[in-house]
C-alpha cells in the first residue's frame, strides 16, 4: 500500500510538471522506456542531464564574464543545452535557450547575460523538482525490492 501512495505522489508531481509546462511529451516518452529490468532509467537520464547542464551553465558564466565575448562559443554551448533539454523534455529550459540564441546571433552581451539568468532560473526550478521525483522513485524501488 505504501508503494502505491508513493507512486501516486510521483504521478502527481510529474503531471503537475507537465501541466506547468516544465516538461513536455518527450519526458513521457522517456518514462515509457523505463521498465522492471531497468527501474532507475529515468533517474539515470535525469542525473546525466543535470550534470551536463551544470557544466554548461558554468562554462557560459565564464564566457560571459570575459571582456571580449566569443559569441560563437556561447551559442555552441546554448545549442548543446537546448538539445539535451529537448531530449529529456525540459520544455521551459529549451524555450529559454531558444531565446538565448537570438541574443548570441545579435552579439548582444547584455542580452546574453539576462538570457543566462533566465535559463539558470528555469533549470534550477526544474532541477529541484527532478530531485524530488528521483527521491520518490528511489523510495518506490527500495520499497518494492523488500516485497
Amino acid at each position: 500500500m505504501a508503494a502505491m501512495g508513493l507512486k501516486d505522489q510521483l504521478n502527481g508531481l510529474v503531471n503537475a510538471m507537465l501541466r506547468e509546462g516544465l516538461l513536455d511529451e518527450q519526458f513521457t516518452q522517456l518514462q515509457m522506456l523505463q521498465d522492471a529490468s531497468n527501474p532507475g532509467f529515468v533517474a539515470e537520464v535525469v542525473a546525466l542531464f543535470c550534470e551536463d547542464s551544470e557544466r554548461i551553465l558554468t562554462e557560459l558564466t565564464k564566457l560571459l564574464d570575459q571582456v571580449a565575448v566569443d559569441f560563437q562559443k556561447v551559442d555552441a554551448y546554448v545549442h548543446q543545452l537546448k538539445g539535451s533539454s529537448s531530449s529529456v523534455g525540459a520544455q521551459q529550459v529549451k524555450l529559454a535557450c531558444i531565446e538565448f540564441r537570438h541574443f548570441c546571433e545579435d552579439n548582444d552581451k547584455e542580452g546574453c547575460i539576462r538570457a543566462l539568468q533566465v535559463v539558470k532560473h528555469e533549470y534550477y526550478n526544474l532541477r529541484a523538482k527532478f530531485e524530488t521525483m528521483v527521491q520518490l522513485e528511489q523510495r518506490i524501488i527500495a520499497y518494492e525490492s523488500k516485497q
